[in-house]
């Protein structure tokens, strides 16, 4: 990923509901968005939970399942279908991602030739899935919801030391609630992640709509992840928190356009100000008729936009002197 350009991650997370049709469908309309990827979620239902965890809040609200596990079973794509996912993708011209949420879906998309891994927020400290992902040399982005500086540090060292080069790694800040409060967003932490680590950052983003994707630009985020669905009432555990079609191609427009407002770190004016600079910045003239020998004053001289003459910021070089011609009221001065 080149860090002169923003990437933005349309997530089809798990709201394809485990149909194939479905993520073929969300493969389409992320391209159409003009996403840069879009990434799914990759997992062995028995390799990630055991038979008897219950489900988070969210993930009752809008599923009906008897525990974690069935969730899983019914959201998983089979290794089969990502080959078709991948071979759309590269039909519609969009770069596939997906997260990894055990060693063996590591090892299939390391097997289907990712060049990028996206560990999720749960997996930040789990030390021989870091160290295996760390071993493949890949580029990692790396999810830090639920997670303290310490532990997002720890997860970098373990990946550095494992044979990842630290270049090759993007952190992405995030709420890891579905939906997050905007009152507990602390879009703050990307400034604070970027300035602490000197590393790439993005922000991955579960609140309802796009506001805060927006408000993540101007504090240094460059990688953007949000989920969408191909429709918010569909039954799942993060439809309700994601964007609707005609929003994510809202998303992206408003991404891309923003994005260009930033600039570099700098403080200069641009060519076109400079030439409305030459009408809107004042001039010193007389404010009165002036014969030679007078003395500038503040009561005979004055600034006003002006074609020609001494720029205002020059007042306190023309004050006290003596004039050497006459001027009549509106008059440049010169000295």
């Amino acid at each position: 990923m080149k860090n002169s350009k923003i990437i933005i991650i349309a997530e089809a997370g798990v709201n394809h509901n485990g149909n194939i049709n479905n993520a073929i469908k969300m493969v389409d309309l992320a391209s159409l968005a003009g996403a840069d990827y879009v990434k799914f979620q990759t997992f062995n239902p028995s390799e990630v939970t055991t038979s008897d965890l219950g489900l988070a809040e969210y993930q009752k609200k809008n599923f009906k399942v008897k525990n974690h596990y069935q969730l899983l079973d019914e959201l998983k794509i089979f290794p089969k279908d990502f080959e078709k996912i991948i071979k759309r993708c590269k039909k519609k011209k969009i770069k596939f991602l997906s997260s990894p949420f055990d060693i063996q879906s590591i090892k299939l998309l390391n097997k289907l030739k990712l060049k990028i891994l996206k560990i999720p927020s749960g997996e930040i400290n789990n030390i021989p899935y870091l160290r295996y992902a760390g071993s493949l040399k890949k580029e990692i982005i790396l999810s830090t919801g639920m997670s303290t500086m310490s532990e997002v540090k720890d997860a970098i060292k373990i990946l550095i030391e494992s044979g990842t080069k630290k270049k090759d790694i993007s952190i992405l800040h995030c709420n890891t609630e579905y939906p997050a409060n905007i009152k507990k967003l602390n879009l703050m932490s990307i400034k604070y992640l970027k300035d602490k680590l000197k590393m790439r950052i993005g922000y991955s983003d579960h609140s309802i709509g796009y506001e805060a994707s927006l408000m993540s630009i101007s504090l240094g985020a460059t990688i953007f992840e949000k989920h969408f669905t191909l429709n918010k009432d569909s039954k799942g555990p993060d439809h309700k928190a994601s964007l609707s079609p005609k929003e994510l191609i809202e998303y992206v427009k408003k991404l891309r356009l923003f994005h260009k407002s930033i600039g570099k770190y700098d403080k200069k004016p641009y060519r076109e100000e400079m030439k409305i600079s030459k009408i809107v910045r004042k001039k010193i003239v007389a404010s009165e008729d002036i014969v030679t020998g007078e003395f500038f004053t503040n009561h005979n001289i004055t600034t006003k936009r002006a074609k020609h003459g001494i720029s205002a910021k020059y007042w306190d070089k023309v004050i006290g002197k003596t004039s050497k011609f006459n001027f009549i009221k509106d008059q440049n001065i010169k000295i």
